[in-house]
């Protein structure tokens, strides 16, 4: 009957729009392209036509029974919702996907049905949305229930409610059931509200068979025993939170557990046979939380904390409330075999994921928009979090390597700011991205040097402490970090870091009190990144600001499109020959004269490279630079050398700094004594060495090969095959040895192989040093035996650490067979599990046997990567930009722009098919301006070097 009734009804029926709840509404253009009526999957008209849900009703409350069977693997549920009616209306518009909906009905606050129990439900897939009549008027300020039953099949993927597998040492096969929600995978696994600005409770309910446990946001109340034999467990009932958060498992995992000073109840769960490796990570989790509730005067708001290895897991991490689920290699950790990076990967992903218990969790970004403001910083307080707690992983070292990545996104013209728009699923996942990530955390660092460590840290205190289980924009920060408590608040001491007032003028800079929301708006509103120029003059400095960008040079005629319009306000530092501490200036107009007390001998800005913005000396001031490193290079900080590598190097690309100018400079690394600048260095020379290889330019390429072995012998020949030493002795170790063996040095190949066949004698059992164990094992890969070992060690090795060193050493093979038979293996995921798919295409094209084998595996399996790793996730980002990124001729880029043509409709919505675009033009660009360059300069250098 309601069919009919539905069928006669119109489209307005909703009548007037009112603001969506707590967010600013888009656009209608940005909400959806389509024209016309929208038609639900039964042929009526669904009534609503936007993107984003219409806010005439918020969830208050979700009280949800799950039952995933891991026999049929499918799964059935119910959710009945607490609603509250902001506005008159008939229908109840909300997310859901791919799920049957058996039964939806509305009941009053009284819990009784409006109407017959069954209600018709509109499905529109493509925004993937469901709509629900209600006969009877749902009245605004009235409280309703809505009531839905569904069911599923567990997923496929790696979203939504899925399947994982995972085999014991016995090679017995077993099955869990996971979830991942975030972004938009929320409304995979039962019928939500699924923005983040709707914030509920949750109370959860889950069925299982009695050999598996359950897990979700919060602990077990109460677990009953049903008829059928099955257990439910009743969940406490959660804080407000996002669907993106919600979060249950069904598994067999064991697990250890510690608590926190607070009584914070802290678990790491994994598969059984690796419940050793279990145990760093409990340690790990239970100092940084301890530092997180310190540090921002906030303690953890739930009873318990769950960290859980996932067999099938496509990110690194990812932060629900209370159950934070991780990749195997993220969280576990086996001390016997483990190198100085994994150790330091494990701590990192830990510190990100707390650091979301507050950055995310408990303030939510308003929209999708903004997901930098979770992202940016948890990756920035990885770094902060770290430090404090475990000083001994230098994971300062690390920052400098973040920016440096993030500048390489931003120097594109396909770049984006931090803050844009982001509609469809596609566009937000594209979100979660380098610009968001690393961008956001090298402002925050700047940020952060420019107020102060103090002032920085009770500026966040108090936007967590002004918006805790809400919802915040952009400016929010901007509003917290600068502006002083109010009388009321410094009264309450509630948004309040201390006792003391904040200084009216902390945010004081050169003498004049500072707009911070403009400053700062001119970073996170606009795209890219500035470049400095310094000209100096006497006791003058001359300063000119534009955008960096290495995709167009100077000399192209669209140059000065690509300028227009660009203006940053710079948090400039620096220091000179003469100057005791740093000084600091604010640029914030185009151009700029600084006056100095006397004439200097040199000048570097930037310092430690606290800000981000790329410096271009001119004149004579790099060869003032080059000179200083050479004479006295301690007169700069290591992070002061490593930013004039980088910058230098950089400007090469962009056609702004001649190559033997940069080349020149690096040849102090002779007597360099600090490893981060001689890793950006050696990592400059190799991407040559690679680059030049790769076009088969055999001269330059032996070239560049006996010039690293012969000037970087001495540093090669120190590193002993060990894991002894400091985190960043040990990392040096596992870069130059690496690089010494792909470059053929034969002490360094004898060792290698020596290893590897001791290793192999052992059947495997033999303890290798973790630092060096993946060079090891790709010069055993080279032979077929070897190979064939390795992938039969692969199958059977129960550390997830050590099958990925495995893997990335059965991609260096040179055996074109081999290579495909890897891909091949990863699209099946028998052997290889197809959850690392992504990362295998990527290594296999570094190879250059391999880099036309990965593009076209790409090519033809396209279809079946989407469906596998979603459109515009990370999977599919790193894919495009693995295998393009190889490639540096016309007829590749052709080749590239032919194949994203033929997938237009998918393309076309992702940044990354421009991103990939434009890393092959900048590859060919480099090649045409430099390899002549590249070519005289070795054939000098290296008759000079030889005459020693």
């Amino acid at each position: 009957m309601w069919l009919l009734v539905l069928s006669l009804l119109p489209l307005a029926v909703f009548g007037s729009d009112p603001q969506h709840h707590g967010a600013s509404h888009p656009t209608p253009e940005s909400q959806s392209n389509e024209s016309g009526p929208r038609m639900a999957t039964n042929g009526l008209p669904f009534p609503w036509s936007k993107l984003r849900l219409p806010g005439y009703i918020v969830p208050v409350h979700y009280h949800l029974l799950v039952h995933p069977n891991l026999t049929t693997l499918r799964f059935s549920g119910s959710a009945k919702i607490e609603i509250d009616v902001r506005n008159s209306t008939n229908w109840v518009v909300l997310h859901s996907k791919g799920l049957e909906i058996a039964e939806a009905t509305v009941l009053d606050e009284s819990e009784a049905h409006l109407a017959e129990r069954v209600l018709p439900v509109l499905e529109y897939p493509p925004h993937e949305q469901i709509a629900i009549f209600s006969p009877k008027l749902l009245n605004a300020g009235e409280k309703y229930f809505l009531y839905l039953r569904f069911e599923a099949p567990l997923g496929s993927g790696y979203h939504g409610f899925y399947r994982s597998t995972y085999k014991t040492k016995t090679g017995e096969a077993r099955v869990l059931a996971s979830t991942h929600f975030e972004p938009t995978s929320a409304r995979m696994a039962f019928p939500c509200f699924d923005e983040p600005s709707y914030k509920a409770n949750y109370s959860i309910r889950i069925r299982r068979e009695p050999p598996y446990i359950a897990l979700s946001n919060m602990p077990i109340e109460q677990t009953v025993e049903l008829d059928n034999g099955l257990l439910e467990d009743h969940f406490d009932t959660s804080v407000q939170m996002s669907t993106y958060l919600v979060a249950f498992i069904v598994c067999d995992f064991k697990w250890v557990t510690g608590r926190t000073s607070s009584g914070v109840e802290v678990s790491i769960y994994a598969v059984p046979d690796k419940w050793h490796q279990t145990h760093y990570a409990v340690q790990a989790a239970l100092k940084i939380l301890e530092f997180y509730e310190t540090y921002f005067n906030i303690y953890y708001p739930l009873p318990k904390l769950d960290l859980i290895a996932i067999p099938d897991f496509q990110s690194g991490a990812m932060e629900n409330w209370g159950l934070n689920t991780y990749r195997e290699t993220a969280l576990l950790l086996d001390t016997a075999s483990s190198s100085a990076s994994d150790q330091l990967w494990v701590t990192m992903v830990i510190g990100h994921e707390l650091a979301h218990q507050w950055f995310g969790n408990l303030v939510t970004m308003e929209w999708w928009n903004d997901i930098w403001l979770n992202e940016g910083f948890a990756r920035y307080m990885e770094f902060v979090s770290v430090d404090a707690t475990y000083p001994d992983l230098n994971v300062e070292d690390y920052l400098l390597g973040t920016c440096f990545a993030a500048i390489g996104r931003d120097s594109l013209n396909s770049s984006r700011p931090i803050s844009c728009p982001a509609d469809n699923p596609t566009q937000i996942k594209e979100m979660f991205d380098t610009v968001s990530y690393d961008k956001g955390a090298c402002i925050l660092h700047m940020l952060r040097h420019f107020l102060t460590d103090e002032v920085f840290q009770s500026g966040i205190v108090r936007y967590l402490k002004r918006f805790r289980y809400r919802n915040a924009r952009n400016e929010d920060l901007w509003d917290s970090l600068a502006n002083t408590c109010s009388e009321d608040e410094f009264t309450s001491g509630e948004y309040c870091y201390t006792g003391n007032q904040a200084t009216k003028n902390a945010y004081r800079y050169t003498g004049e009190h500072m707009d911070l929301k403009t400053i700062m708006n001119t970073w996170t509103l606009q795209r890219g990144i500035p470049l400095v120029r310094v000209r100096q003059e006497g006791s003058k400095l001359y300063l000119t600001q534009e955008r960096f960008i290495k995709t167009t040079h100077p000399t192209d005629p669209l140059w000065p499109s690509m300028q227009k319009g660009f203006l940053w306000h710079i948090p400039l530092t620096y220091k000179t020959s003469h100057s005791q501490s740093d000084m600091r200036h604010l640029l914030d107009t185009q151009t700029g004269v600084l006056d100095l007390d006397e004439s200097v001998e040199w000048v570097k800005f930037n310092s430690d490279m606290n800000g981000y913005y790329i410096v271009h000396y001119e004149g004579d001031g790099w060869e003032r630079l080059s000179r200083l490193l050479k004479h006295n290079l301690t007169a700069l900080t290591y992070k002061d050398r490593a930013n004039l590598i980088h910058n230098a190097f950089q400007l090469v690309t962009a056609g702004q700094l001649s190559l033997n100018t940069a080349l020149d400079l690096i040849t102090y690394l002779q007597s360099e004594t600090h490893n981060v600048p001689l890793l950006e260095g050696l990592g400059y020379l190799e991407t040559s060495y690679k680059m030049v290889e790769k076009r088969g330019l055999s001269e330059v390429t032996q070239n560049v090969k006996d010039f690293i072995l012969l000037f970087f012998r001495g540093l090669i020949d120190r590193q002993e095959w060990s894991d002894e030493g400091s985190i960043s002795d040990r990392r040096l170790r596992s870069e130059v040895l690496s690089m010494a063996c792909d470059l053929a040095y034969s002490p360094c190949l004898e060792r290698a192989k020596c290893f590897f066949n001791d290793w192999k004698t052992s059947n495997g059992t033999l303890s290798l040093p973790g630092d060096v164990t993946e060079t090891v094992f790709s010069i055993g890969a080279q032979e077929p035996e070897g190979w064939d070992f390795l992938l039969e060690k692969y199958t059977t090795s129960m550390s997830e650490a050590q099958k990925e060193k495995i893997l990335s050493a059965l991609t260096t093979s040179q055996d074109p067979t081999k290579l495909i038979r890897l891909l091949y293996l990863g699209m099946e995921g028998q052997i290889i599990k197809t959850v690392v798919l992504p990362s295998l295409i990527y290594t296999v094209a570094r190879n250059p046997k391999g880099t036309v084998l990965a593009w076209n595996f790409v090519k033809n399996n396209w279809d079946k990567l989407v469906e596998k790793f979603q459109l515009g996730s990370g999977s599919i980002r790193n894919i495009i930009i693995g295998t393009t990124g190889q490639f540096s001729s016309n007829e590749e880029l052709k080749d590239i722009k032919a194949f994203f043509e033929s997938i237009k409709e998918q393309s076309s919505q992702l940044r990354v098919t421009q991103v990939a675009i434009e890393n092959v033009e900048k590859n060919i660009m480099w090649l045409e301006k430099n390899v002549d360059t590249l070519r005289n300069w070795l054939t000098k250098t290296l008759t000079s070097l030889q005459k020693k």
